[in-house]
């Protein structure tokens, strides 16, 4: 693992931002910041008098919009930029290129150097800086030759198409690797931290190992160090029991949730708790040992076997790989309000990547050529979708 001297105004600046904005406070549950006069109910008002979170209706809908694209090989990692296009990354390929996303077509901005993709190793999760507008940084985790890690790349734009990302800069190292379970999301989240879901890359025991980097979400500063107010001292780890991770997503009010696949009988999605213990290896899906925490929901690993989450309409949608489905799970603050619906059963395939795309739609990107889908004519491609 390698972590960096952060100067001092920058550790000021992440520690307000750890606290909370503005005025708002931190709620111990989930450790990321609750804005000012929310209310903990779902219905009716806030003691500051606005609307509290509606309950979404038990049964939602979905409507695919378009194909923005297609022709991508081993897509993975999707990050909307400010003016509305997309970056997608390439799992075996390295490379990361730019999606028009009114006319769908592909400019290769760059192969990144360190690379090395084997089984489900290679470029996984990419993300945005949050200051992006200023700096111009993709962050991106991926598989090397002896370990999965975090850099992050300079994009120029003006330069020539295959040039336009810079050298990467490694902020974080050590993450087990292996030929499975390599987890890959990153996200930044409303904290301004850097949060990873890692695998235990087949190593059942490095999940309840707080020591080892495998089966965690990590939660890092910008630069990789262990963020202010994490659960361990001097630990990037913020949750363990994890067996794979590679979703992350918060809600309106601020809490994460988590996508985690499960072995042979239960995938799963949990609410995050810093300092949390989900299971893994000890426990599959929900457990009646008070020690675990369980998750909000569970799936049959032939029914889900998620990647990416995103939250949209008051719901966490779920994309399925060997289920081959989008679920969508509304929310009652940190439970379900209802029963799972699934959409687009079998329709594309395998979904590997759904990310919000505001005002009701969602990007939701296929992964049928990952080696273990099978292709039709167009994939992999990315879906706009209007859902509610």
């Amino acid at each position: 693992m390698q972590r960096r001297v952060v100067p001092a105004a920058l550790a000021v600046t992440a520690l307000l931002l750890t606290a909370g904005c503005s005025s708002g406070g931190e709620d111990p549950r989930y450790g990321t910041p609750t804005p000012s006069g929310s209310a903990s109910t779902t219905t009716g008002s806030s003691s500051s008098g606005q609307p509290a979170a509606r309950i979404p209706p038990a049964k939602g809908t979905v409507k695919v919009l378009r194909t923005v694209t297609e022709g991508l090989k081993t897509p993975w990692g999707l990050a909307p930029l400010p003016d509305g296009n997309l970056l997608v990354s390439s799992r075996d390929d390295g490379t990361i290129a730019l999606i028009t996303e009114k006319t769908g077509r592909k400019t290769e901005l760059g192969t990144v150097s360190g690379v090395s993709p084997a089984g489900e190793g290679g470029l996984l999760g990419i993300a945005l800086s949050p200051d992006y507008a200023s700096d111009r940084m993709i962050y991106a985790y991926f598989t090397s030759d002896s370990d999965n890690r975090i850099v992050r790349m300079l994009y120029d734009p003006k330069k020539p198409a295959g040039e336009q990302l810079g050298a990467p800069d490694t902020i974080f190292k050590g993450i087990p690797k292996g030929y499975i379970h390599n987890g890959g999301r990153i996200a930044f989240g409303p904290d301004g931290m850097l949060y990873a879901g890692t695998g235990e890359s087949g190593q059942r025991g490095l999940a309840q190992d707080k020591k080892s980097l495998g089966g965690k979400i990590l939660r890092l500063t910008p630069e990789g160090d262990p963020a202010p107010g994490n659960p361990f001292a001097n630990s990037p780890v913020y949750t363990y029991g994890h067996r794979n991770v590679q979703g992350l997503a918060w809600d309106s009010k601020q809490r994460l949730f988590a996508s985690e696949f499960g072995q042979d009988t239960w995938d799963e999605l949990n609410a995050i708790t810093p300092g949390d213990d989900y299971g893994w290896p000890n426990a599959e899906g929900k457990s009646s040992d008070s020690k675990y925490h369980n998750p909000i929901t569970q799936w049959h690993t032939d029914d889900a076997s998620p990647s990416g989450i995103a939250y949209a309409e008051g719901s966490i949608w779920m994309a399925g790989l060997k289920g081959q489905r989008l679920w969508r799970i509304p929310l009652d603050g940190t439970k379900a309000s209802a029963a799972p619906q699934a959409f687009l059963t079998g329709e594309y395939g395998r979904l590997r990547t759904v990310v919000s795309a505001g005002g009701g739609k969602l990007w939701l990107v296929t992964s049928n050529t990952d080696g273990r889908g099978t292709p039709k004519s167009g994939d992999d491609r990315i879906l706009e979708l209007q859902v509610s």
